[in-house]
């Protein structure tokens, strides 16, 4: 259902992907707030935010490791892992603060903390457009050219370094690798730290 979508609607892929992972991925962030709260009801959500955080950091560094083994198709495979671990992430700490993973405006925030979209007003219009998007896009060049360029966002910055690690790793074996896996581990912190400072209620005031 989800590729059909994107395939019919190029230029909604962002906003597709992201609805779908609120759907896909809520619920399972959702239950693991409510099992840890179980076990340690102690726990505040610093402390479920900070397991969420360590646990995505260091999957987004294993995909960005596996990406720079995939040779010519790395930017695709690496982009693919970066999307799956950054959704992950946000709802994860989203749960952690006791907001709803699953509620829809979850993929506002999503678009709006992964950089693709601006602000939540932008995101909501475009998602607004997706959800009642019928019918193949008149336009499917020009519209994926537009989402692909949005989708990888978070790699811009990147793109250049492709072509550095491919020179490093012919000298130096495994700097590819390394140098992957610790530029998405480096963004996904970046993302857990703007997703925390979103979802952290605010501390009460000294009297």
């Amino acid at each position: 259902m989800l590729v059909a979508r994107v395939l019919d609607h190029p230029g909604f892929a962002p906003e597709l992907l992201a609805l779908t992972a609120v759907e896909a991925l809520g619920p399972r962030a959702d239950e693991w707030a409510r099992r840890l709260r179980e076990t340690y009801p102690a726990a505040g959500g610093d402390g479920l935010a900070r397991l969420a955080s360590r646990r995505f950091v260091r999957q987004a560094g294993i995909g960005g490791a596996t990406a720079a083994l995939a040779g010519a198709f790395a930017p695709v495979v690496e982009l693919a892992a970066v999307l799956w671990s950054q959704a992950n992430l946000v709802l994860h700490l989203a749960a952690a603060y006791d907001r709803d993973p699953t509620h829809p405006d979850r993929a506002a925030e999503l678009l709006v903390l992964t950089q693709v979209h601006p602000d939540e007003a932008s995101a909501r219009s475009a998602l607004a457009a997706a959800r009642v998007a019928d019918g193949p896009d008149e336009q499917p060049g020009a519209r994926a050219a537009e989402a692909a360029w949005r989708l990888a966002a978070p790699l811009a910055a990147q793109a250049g370094g492709w072509l550095a690690l491919r020179l490093a790793s012919r000298l130096l074996p495994g700097a590819a690798v390394l140098a992957a896996a610790a530029g998405d581990a480096a963004a996904a912190q970046r993302l857990a730290a703007r997703a925390t400072h979103t979802y952290r209620p605010p501390h009460p005031s000294p009297a």
